[in-house]
C-alpha cells in the first residue's frame, strides 16, 4: 500500500509543478479578464504532450509520470478535485426568479435544452458515431454525450463572468442562471445514467450496477433513468434536514470535532450511495452539494472547504484535464470545426428563439442567447468522466475540452460588450428586506465556485 521514497518524491513534485503553473496562467487568464478557469487547463496542456510532451517526452514523463504508482496516486487527487468541484457546482443550484421573469425562463429553457440535445441525437444518429467511440462506448451511450455537449450550459463559467462584470445581481443574471441551474440537473441526470449504462455494459459496474450485467439495453436505460431521477427527488426534498438532523446530533462527535471533516464525510457518503446503486459517483457529490447548500449548520464548514478544494484540489483537476490534451496527435482539426459550428448554432439559435417568443427585443433575445452558449466547465466535466470511463475516444475528448474553452471565451467577450453597451435586462434586483447579507454570500459563493 505505500510508496517508496523515489514515488513519494515522483508525487510531489507533479503535484507542486501542476498547482503552481494552474494558478499561475489562472492568475494570468484573469488579468486578461478571462476565465481562470481556462488558464488552469492551459497551464495543464504546457506540461502535457502538447506542448512539453512534443519538445522533451523523457522530461515531461519525469515530472508527470503517467504510468505507475506515481500516476495512480495524482489520479486519486484527480478524482477528488472532480467531486469536489461537482460538490460545489450543487450548492449554486438554487436560482429564484420573480413572476414576469419566468416566462423567459420557461421559454429559453425548453427551447434552450429539448432542442439542441435532440438536434445533437438526431445528427448523432445520421452522423455515425462509431469513430468517436472509447473502448467501452456504445451507440446509445455516444449519441447521448453527443446530444449533451450540444445542449449544456456553464454555471461557473457564466457566474463568474457576470461577477466579474459586476452584473450578478440584475434580472439578465437571475434569467441565465435559473435556466443554467435546470440545464445543470437534466445533464447529471443523464450523465448518471451514460455511465451506468457504459458500467454495466464493459463489466466496471459496482453495487447494484453488476446485477444488470449481461440484461438488456433497455432493462439498464430504464434503471439507469428511474434511479437517478428517485435519488434526486428524493434527496431534494428530504435531503436538507437530512444533514441538519446528522450535523445536530449531540452524538455526532465528528460534526462537534470538525464541521468540515463532517462535511467531506456527507459528500463522500452520498458518493458512495451513488457507487452502490450503480450510479456515477459525481452525482452524489451533486446531490450533497443541493442538500447542504443554505444549511445554517453549514456556513463555515462549506466556505472551508471551498477554500481548500479551490486552492488545491480543483486546479489540479483542471491542469491534469489540460496534461491529458494531446492536441499534436488527437484533435481532428476539421471535425471540431464542424463540431464547433454545429454546438454554436443549434444551441445560440434555439435560445434566442425561445427568448424572443417569450416577448424579449432581438437585442436582448442576442444576450441571451450568447451567454446560454458558454459550456465551461460541465462540459469538461461531461468529457473527462465519458473519457476516463473509455466511452469516448481521445480525439473527441480533445474536441469536448476546446469547445468548452472557445464557447466560454465567445461568452465572455460578448457578455463584456453587452454591459458596455447597456440595456433594460442589465437593471439591478431589488433587495428583499433581510436579504441583503445572504445576497452577499451568495455571490461569494459563485467567485468561489467558478475560481
Amino acid at each position: 500500500m505505500s510508496l517508496s521514497v523515489g514515488q513519494v518524491a515522483q508525487v510531489l513534485i507533479a503535484l507542486i509543478l501542476l498547482v503552481i503553473v494552474a494558478h499561475s496562467t489562472a492568475y494570468a487568464f484573469k488579468a486578461l479578464k478571462q476565465p481562470p478557469v481556462i488558464g488552469e487547463i492551459v497551464g495543464g496542456l504546457l506540461l502535457g504532450p502538447t506542448v512539453l510532451g512534443y519538445f522533451s517526452p523523457g522530461l515531461r514523463e519525469h515530472l508527470i509520470p503517467s504510468t505507475g504508482p506515481a500516476a495512480s496516486a495524482l489520479g486519486v487527487v484527480y478524482e477528488l478535485g472532480l467531486l469536489l468541484l461537482v460538490y460545489l457546482t450543487g450548492t449554486e443550484l438554487h436560482g429564484r426568479a420573480t413572476r414576469e421573469e419566468r416566462r423567459t425562463i420557461t421559454f429559453v429553457a425548453l427551447s434552450g435544452l429539448l432542442v439542441p440535445f435532440t438536434v445533437g441525437l438526431a445528427v448523432a444518429e445520421s452522423f455515425g458515431v462509431e469513430k468517436l467511440s472509447g473502448l467501452h462506448g456504445s451507440r446509445t451511450t455516444l449519441v447521448l454525450v453527443f446530444g449533451l455537449a450540444i445542449a449544456l450550459t456553464s454555471i461557473p463559467v457564466i457566474s463568474r463572468i457576470m461577477l466579474d462584470l459586476g452584473v450578478l445581481r440584475t434580472r439578465f443574471a437571475r434569467i441565465i442562471l435559473t435556466v443554467a441551474v435546470m440545464e445543470d440537473v437534466v445533464l447529471y441526470v443523464v450523465l448518471a445514467i451514460v455511465m451506468g449504462i457504459a458500467g454495466a455494459s464493459s463489466g466496471d459496474a459496482y453495487g447494484i450496477g453488476t446485477l444488470l450485467k449481461g440484461e438488456s439495453l433497455g432493462w439498464q436505460a430504464c434503471y439507469f433513468t428511474v434511479a437517478p431521477v428517485v435519488f434526486l427527488l428524493i434527496l431534494v426534498r428530504y435531503g436538507r434536514r437530512l444533514f441538519a438532523a446528522l450535523a445536530g446530533m449531540r452524538w455526532n462527535l465528528l460534526a462537534q470535532r470538525s464541521p468540515t471533516a463532517f462535511l467531506m464525510i456527507f459528500v463522500f457518503a452520498l458518493c458512495l450511495a451513488c457507487s452502490g446503486l450503480g450510479i456515477d459517483p459525481i452525482f452524489g457529490a451533486l446531490t450533497a452539494g443541493m442538500c447542504e447548500a443554505g444549511a445554517a449548520r453549514g456556513d463555515q464548514a462549506r466556505e472551508t472547504l471551498r477554500t481548500i478544494s479551490l486552492a488545491f484540489f480543483v486546479p489540479v483537476y483542471f491542469a491534469i484535464v489540460g496534461l491529458k490534451l494531446d492536441l499534436i496527435h488527437h484533435f481532428d482539426v476539421v471535425f471540431f470545426l464542424w463540431f464547433l459550428g454545429l454546438a454554436c448554432v443549434v444551441k445560440f439559435t434555439s435560445v434566442w428563439i425561445g427568448a424572443r417568443l417569450a416577448g424579449q427585443d432581438r437585442t436582448a433575445s442576442t444576450d441571451i442567447a450568447a451567454a446560454m452558449n458558454a459550456r465551461g466547465g460541465p462540459g469538461i466535466v461531461l468529457a473527462s468522466t465519458t473519457f476516463g470511463a473509455g466511452i469516448i475516444s481521445e480525439g473527441f475528448f480533445s474536441s469536448l475540452v476546446v469547445l468548452s474553452i472557445i464557447t466560454s471565451q465567445m461568452a465572455g467577450v460578448w457578455l463584456a460588450r453587452a454591459v458596455d453597451r447597456g440595456g433594460p435586462l442589465l437593471a439591478r434586483v431589488p433587495e428583499e428586506p433581510g436579504r441583503a447579507g445572504a445576497g452577499a454570500r451568495s455571490d461569494d459563493r459563485q467567485e468561489a465556485a467558478s475560481a
